[in-house]
């Protein structure tokens, strides 16, 4: 199994103000499969995303990557996980202003010692005609292509999405979520998408509902539809 999660638990603030936020957490996600994080606000999904990306940490258990346990490794060799196996995609973009298109992915691509082809990701990102341009020159989806090109550039075994659509209208967020479904197509990467989205479980190969720090429901999804196909 190429993600395994084993009695994973988080805990915030001391004393009466303590919040369980994951309360034992076991999970396996193989290669080349994209799973979704389906839980309200609270239910400790996006800490669950963190501690996996290696931004957060928990108070007990573990995250093996491979054969790399993530509580192993010190500050120097998580830095490097993060760089050599990592991809983020959040809700807000987080480009370099004064970059353009090219630019704000070529980031990206200096992290890596095998960065995808950038012409070809232009391409598949369908920002070819707008690498030139500047992030103020650009609408909230071509802003968000960029965010994930950046991210896939380095050609990441794990691409880690926060609500990668929370800020945009149902029209493009259709558009980013078949450009997530490509990018896994063509690129074989796993993907981690966190959402409070309930139709967006339906291109999942896997589906993990959350409710309070716990998991609820996980299963495969029998029937997966493309993200065009998507509704709600």
């Amino acid at each position: 199994m190429f993600l395994k999660i084993k009695d994973l638990k988080k805990s915030f603030g001391t004393g009466e103000n303590r919040i369980e936020v994951l309360q034992g957490i076991n999970l396996e996600i193989e290669k080349g499969k994209i799973c979704v994080l389906l839980g309200p606000s609270g239910s400790g999904k996006s800490t669950l995303l963190n501690i996996i990306g290696g931004i957060d940490y928990s108070d007990s258990g573990m995250v093996m990557i491979g054969s790399e346990p993530l509580k192993d490794m010190n500050e120097k060799t998580l830095s490097l996980y993060r760089r050599n196996h990592l991809g983020y995609v959040f809700q807000s973009y987080n480009l370099i202003p004064n970059l353009t298109v090219k630019e704000n992915i070529e980031v990206g691509a200096y992290l890596s010692g095998h960065p995808l082809d950038m012409d070809e990701l232009l391409e598949v990102l369908g920002l070819t005609k707008h690498k030139d341009k500047l992030p103020a020159q650009l609408s909230g989806g071509q802003q968000q292509r960029t965010a994930i090109g950046r991210a896939i550039v380095k050609n990441p075994d794990i691409l880690l999405c926060d609500e990668p659509t929370g800020a945009l209208d149902y029209k493009t967020s259709k558009e980013i979520l078949s450009l997530i479904e490509s990018v896994n197509q063509k690129y074989g990467n796993t993907v981690i998408i966190v959402t409070h989205n309930d139709a967006i479980r339906l291109m999942a190969d896997q589906v993990v509902k959350l409710r309070d720090g716990q998991i609820r429901k996980c299963y495969m999804n029998e029937a997966k539809v493309s993200a065009k196909e998507l509704d709600w």
